[in-house]
């Protein structure tokens, strides 16, 4: 499919902007030459660069603003994303996915980034997802599941991170309880990334005990019912009553969807329910079981408003996410109430769930340390054609030293980065036992350097870097929660000192 999308695309490349046609060319020297994302690649792979590029200037730099600024989800550019082959670049070719390895996967997502970082890294997720069930998945879940998913006919979302579970994923609450030949899902998951929007939600649950050991995968599809998602609308104060903040006088304090209170005829009690719109509504009390209850504010309350209620904040919440970068993907909290999944959706055996999304994670932070090259990439060549053009003091501001010493460290960080991530990727190919511990390393360095760059390019680009109107701004956004997600940093650490310390 690729290949095909090389074929279709690869002659297009006179109108792209001056800073991306230099970088989709082979044989020509530029002020970009030293930086060039082709160096070191074969000719396969510079093809395929190409068709990134060119797609990413064509297709999603002239959008980016407009989807980040009203929050698009645009699914219209991701399906002729797939035609291209990126909807499953490294899923296997007979379920339609294009077969390529991490390393190349790596130089596309770089590419593509540079176009619309958010867009990409959501690409990047739905390949993850799409990539575990073809790994994991039987023949007829691979064959189910991942066509569709390929084509970008249905998204996916991968379901891990959980409101009291974050980097301490094996902790996690979700249950699925076997009844027959279905699971029951209950518990709910933060942060997802395209909830609401995706078709297919890969879903880390406990169908065991405690520890990573009782965790199972299960593929839950859009319209099961018991399955619903958190609002994702912008409000000057929202007051969320169908998840609230719940502290049971002998089970401690969990997050629950309030619909289950009614269905559980729990009765509320205490004042701290004060910011319901009718705080003392009781209901039937079943047994002992009684809570209080806080609702989950979107942000603290306006002014003249009562103070949150003493020890809400610090706790896990799910709120409506209103959030810095990644706006042109929905990130809403998924909720299972008595959700009935089929046993035949669970990917692998019982009990592999956390080693599906370790595996999983590996490959998701090449590709998220990928996203951040691009930002980073598009950043120094946006930040090299202003030094070139602004003038102040009567000449341009190239000719200052200290910002010619600036922008070649940038460069270098840049190429370092690139340098490690796509050593990482081949070792991730290659299924080395170092492999863990320099994915680590290449996602620890390249989100950090590649936020920093981007960071100093907006430094650089003066006010007008902090204005919309300049692209420097978003990348700058988008690229910061990628210090955060998949593993976040620290966590990168303790992977790479435990590597080290056990040999």
């Amino acid at each position: 499919m690729l290949w095909s999308g090389c074929r279709r695309f690869g002659a297009r490349l006179g109108c792209l902007p001056g800073g991306l046609r230099v970088l989709v060319q082979t044989g020509h020297r530029s002020l970009t030459s030293c930086i060039d994302p082709s160096m070191g690649l074969n000719e396969e792979q510079k093809e395929f660069q190409k068709v990134a590029f060119d797609f990413a200037a064509r297709e999603m730099a002239p959008n980016m603003a407009e989807w980040d600024q009203k929050e698009l989800f645009p699914v219209d550019v991701m399906r002729k994303a797939a035609q291209l082959g990126f909807g499953g670049v490294y899923i296997q070719t007979d379920v339609g996915g294009s077969g390529l390895s991490r390393l190349d996967t790596s130089v596309i997502f770089e590419a593509l980034a540079t176009g619309c970082t958010s867009t990409t890294a959501y690409i990047s997720i739905h390949n993850m997802c799409a990539w575990m069930i073809d790994s994991f998945g039987n023949e007829e879940q691979r064959h189910k599941f991942c066509p569709p998913l390929c084509t970008m006919e249905k998204f996916a979302s991968y379901c891990l991170t959980e409101p009291g579970s974050g980097s301490d994923a094996a902790s996690l609450l979700t249950s699925a309880k076997k009844q027959g030949d279905h699971y029951i899902l209950n518990g709910s998951k933060a942060f997802i990334s395209g909830a609401g929007e995706s078709d297919i939600y890969v879903v880390m649950c406990r169908t065991g005990g405690p520890g990573p050991k009782g965790i199972s995968c299960i593929v839950v599809e859009k319209g099961t019912p018991g399955l619903s998602f958190g609002k994702k609308e912008k409000k000057e104060e929202t007051l969320r009553e169908d998840l609230v903040l719940a502290t049971s006088l002998s089970n401690g304090r969990r997050v629950v969807p309030f619909a289950s209170l009614i269905k559980n005829k729990v009765k509320l009690i205490g004042d701290d329910c004060g910011y319901f719109s009718n705080p003392r509504r009781t209901l039937s009390s079943c047994g002992s079981k009684s809570w209080v209850l806080k609702p989950i504010p979107h942000r603290l309350p306006s002014p003249g408003k009562a103070a949150l209620p003493a020890g809400l904040l610090g706790n896990h919440a799910v709120p409506d996410f209103c959030q810095v970068g990644w706006n042109s993907q929905p990130t809403r909290a998924v909720i299972f109430e008595d959700c009935a999944v089929p046993v035949a959706n669970r990917i692998g055996s019982e009990g592999q769930g956390f080693l599906i999304a370790v595996r999983g994670l590996n490959g998701g932070r090449i590709n998220i340390a990928s996203c951040s090259l691009g930002a980073a990439h598009a950043s120094v060549i946006l930040t090299r054609d202003h030094l070139n053009v602004r003038k102040q003091f009567g000449e341009p501001l190239a000719s200052n030293q200290y910002l010619q010493f600036t922008l070649a460290d940038m460069a270098t960080r840049l190429v370092a980065a690139r340098l490690m991530v796509r050593n990482a990727a081949v070792a991730l190919q290659e299924e080395r036992k170092d492999a863990v511990a320099l994915c680590s390393m290449a996602k620890l360095f390249a989100t950090d350097e590649c936020f920093a760059i981007c960071n100093q390019a907006l430094q650089m680009h003066g006010g007008y870097g902090y204005l919309k109107d300049y692209a420097v701004q978003q990348y700058v956004r988008d690229s910061r929660v990628h210090q955060i997600l998949e593993g976040s940093n620290e966590v990168m650490r303790i992977l790479i000192s435990r590597s080290l310390l056990q040999e």
